[in-house]
């Protein structure tokens, strides 16, 4: 059944939490430039991450999750697309209607959510006519 949820709706979630100021308030208002992590490089230089940094790469890691998971050919994998394309949809009516969602971290996401959908469709139409052409 969790199989059937898709997973690209944990950052939506989580940036929308953002926006209710649960995770505090940066200078803009917004919590995304937040540093989370601070390391001196060998360079001299130094790398922070920020909690938009943060969540970007934890969509990147479902991203690859749901890739895999669209390698299933069923009929449960026709529903799945079905629910990443919702999702794909929640955020482009969020990133057009809501201010809050007017920021490069839930546009990113967005485009995430977009490959998604359109890799999640492309694997499954290549698997199912490989196991035509095996069949």
């Amino acid at each position: 059944m969790l199989g059937l949820v898709p997973l690209l709706i944990i950052p939506f979630i989580l940036y929308n939490l953002g926006l209710t100021g649960l995770y505090g308030a940066g200078p803009d208002g917004l919590p995304w430039d937040n540093e989370v992590l601070s390391l001196a490089m060998m360079s001299g230089g130094t790398w922070t991450m920020t909690l938009g940094d943060l969540l970007i790469v934890v969509a990147l890691l479902l991203l690859f999750v749901e890739v895999i998971k669209a390698t299933r050919t069923s009929n449960v994998s026709v529903i799945d697309h079905l629910l990443s394309t919702f999702v794909f949809v929640a955020f482009l009516v969020e990133f057009l209607l809501v201010r809050g969602a007017a920021h490069s971290v839930f546009f990113t996401l967005m485009i995430i959510s977009l490959i998604d959908v359109l890799a999640g469709f492309s694997v499954s139409i290549r698997s199912a006519g490989r196991d035509v052409n095996l069949g």
